[in-house]
């Protein structure tokens, strides 16, 4: 790979990275005041919209069943791993909870592996490393915090692997619904995802309501909007690039809502919890190598 083109590849996925990372901390900050549902609904929302005209501009075909059924499984995935993921940033410390979630890029590896593929010795090395971050993680200062606190954060890095386990689901279904298009995939997930989000709060009988607050409404549309570039962004990288150099750059985005933690929230964590949340990044990072 040329050094111009290896530069371009790895500036999209870092672009990437940094919106996906933007995104979540910002959705998670709202879901702190605005209901889940509302969240969801919005970033779901626009993401249907500004994939119905992809659809129609790329002139392609409905896909066959597989990928339409692995798109709309998608769609199941990522709503059910940003709910539990939004959820665990309102409710614990986001410089903990992101790396925890990020950690799902194991799934794919994993199913590669049953698969028939082999593990490198640096994927053996991230899962590890990232395994042992995630038990970091979950320590809790408890002599400077309340029974209370304790168990909210236990609760918040519960839903961080959760939410890490629903993204990895997502990510081997999203490889199978690529080959129906970029396009139909995105098209479809983001059906399931406001389907999904409306089913739920129906049966919740929770209703869906536009934020109050002067800006939760124009700071979620950004969030879905960041959601939605990240995509494209990632989409692009993978077309012009290795497959393990975008995986890495990409794999990057619990950075920027580490430092947008620490920064506009003034979050601190204990040593033990600041190697583990290194440890996670780094193991996220050599997993996709």
């Amino acid at each position: 790979m040329r050094f111009a083109t290896l530069l371009d590849t790895v500036l999209l996925a870092l672009a990437a990275s940094l919106c996906w990372g933007t995104a979540d901390f910002s959705a998670g900050l709202k879901a702190r005041t605005v209901a889940l549902g509302t969240v969801l609904a919005l970033a779901q929302g626009v993401g249907l919209l500004l994939s119905v005209p992809l659809v129609v501009l790329s002139g392609r075909d409905f896909p066959a069943a597989g990928p339409a059924l692995a798109s709309l499984g998608a769609g199941v995935a990522v709503l059910v791993g940003l709910g539990c993921f939004y959820r665990a940033l309102a409710a614990g410390t986001m410089s903990v909870v992101a790396p925890v979630a990020a950690t799902g890029v194991a799934i794919p590896v994993l199913a590669g592996l049953l698969g028939g593929n082999h593990l490198a010795a640096v994927q053996v090395l991230g899962m590890l490393a990232a395994v042992l971050g995630v038990v970091l993680c979950s320590r809790h200062p408890s002599a400077a915090g309340t029974a209370a606190g304790a168990r909210a954060h236990r609760d918040s890095i519960g839903l961080a692997v959760g939410a890490a386990v629903a993204f990895g689901c997502y990510f081997l279904l999203a490889h199978i619904g690529t080959r129906g298009g970029v396009a139909w995939l995105l098209a479809l997930a983001n059906i399931t995802g406001v389907l999904g989000v409306v089913v739920v709060c129906a049966v919740l009988r929770s209703p869906l309501r536009a934020p109050t607050a002067r800006g939760d409404l124009a700071v979620l549309v950004l969030a879905g909007l960041l959601e939605f570039a990240a995509t494209g962004l990632y989409g692009l990288a993978n077309r012009h690039g290795q497959l393990s150099v975008v995986a890495v750059a990409g794999s990057l985005y619990p950075v920027a809502t580490v430092l947008l933690a620490r920064a506009i929230l003034g979050e601190r964590l204990v040593r033990l919890q600041a190697l583990g949340v290194s440890l996670a990044l780094v193991g996220v990072a050599l997993i996709a190598a």
